[in-house]
C-alpha cells in the first residue's frame, strides 16, 4: 500500500516548490538542468564570499584596503568577482529578457579574471534561459517577496526536507531489511 504522506506532514509549500523547479527546468533533461543549477549555485557562493570580503575591505579603506583590488581577495583565497558578475548586478537584471546572456557574460568575466577557471564554467544560459524556449512553461507571477527573504525561507525549507528525507531513507532501508532485501 502506498501512502501519499508517509511522515503525516503537509507543510503546504510542496506544490509551490515543484512548480518553481518545473518552471526553471521545463522540458530540460535532468543532465542539462544539473549544470544550470550547479553553475548558478557556484556563482552565488563565490559572490556571497566576495561580498562579505568587500564589506570588510570597505571598512578598512582608511587603513589602505582597496575593495576593488583583485589581489585583496586572492590573498585570502576568495574568488575575485568582476562588477558585471556580482550577484547584486545579476539580481538587478534578473527580469530582463537578456538575463541568460548576462549570466554567460558574468561567467566569461570570472574566467577572464581567474585563469584557473578558464573553460570550466557553464556558458549556455543565453540559450537555456531564452524566454519562450520551453513551450508551455507557465509565467510565474511576482509575489513581491524580497529575494533575500525568499532565499532564506527556501533554504530553511530545503534543510528541513533534507533531514526528513534522511529519516525516510532510514525507515525504507529498515523495512527492506525486515523483509530480507536490505544491505
Amino acid at each position: 500500500m502506498v501512502k501519499e504522506n508517509i511522515n503525516g506532514s503537509n507543510l503546504g509549500f510542496e506544490s509551490e516548490l515543484w512548480r518553481a523547479a518545473d518552471a526553471l527546468r521545463s522540458n530540460m533533461e535532468s543532465a542539462e538542468y544539473k549544470h544550470v543549477v550547479l553553475g548558478l549555485l557556484f556563482l552565488k557562493y563565490i559572490s556571497d564570499a566576495f561580498e562579505e570580503q568587500h564589506v570588510s575591505l570597505e571598512a578598512d579603506r582608511t587603513q589602505g584596503a582597496d575593495p576593488e583590488d583583485p589581489d585583496e581577495y586572492r590573498a585570502v583565497n576568495i574568488f575575485w568577482v568582476p562588477k558585471e558578475a556580482r550577484w547584486s548586478y545579476l539580481k538587478a537584471n534578473a527580469k530582463q529578457p537578456t538575463i541568460g546572456k548576462t549570466i554567460d557574460d558574468a561567467m566569461l568575466a570570472i574566467e577572464r579574471d581567474d585563469k584557473s577557471l578558464k573553460g570550466v564554467l557553464p556558458k549556455d544560459y543565453a540559450h537555456i534561459l531564452t524566454p519562450g524556449r520551453y513551450v508551455g512553461a507557465a509565467e510565474v507571477e511576482d509575489d513581491s517577496e524580497p529575494f533575500d527573504e525568499k532565499m532564506a525561507r527556501w533554504t530553511t525549507v530545503l534543510r528541513e526536507q533534507t533531514e526528513k528525507a534522511k529519516k525516510l531513507d532510514q525507515i525504507i532501508w529498515a523495512n527492506l531489511e525486515d523483509i530480507g532485501y536490505g544491505g
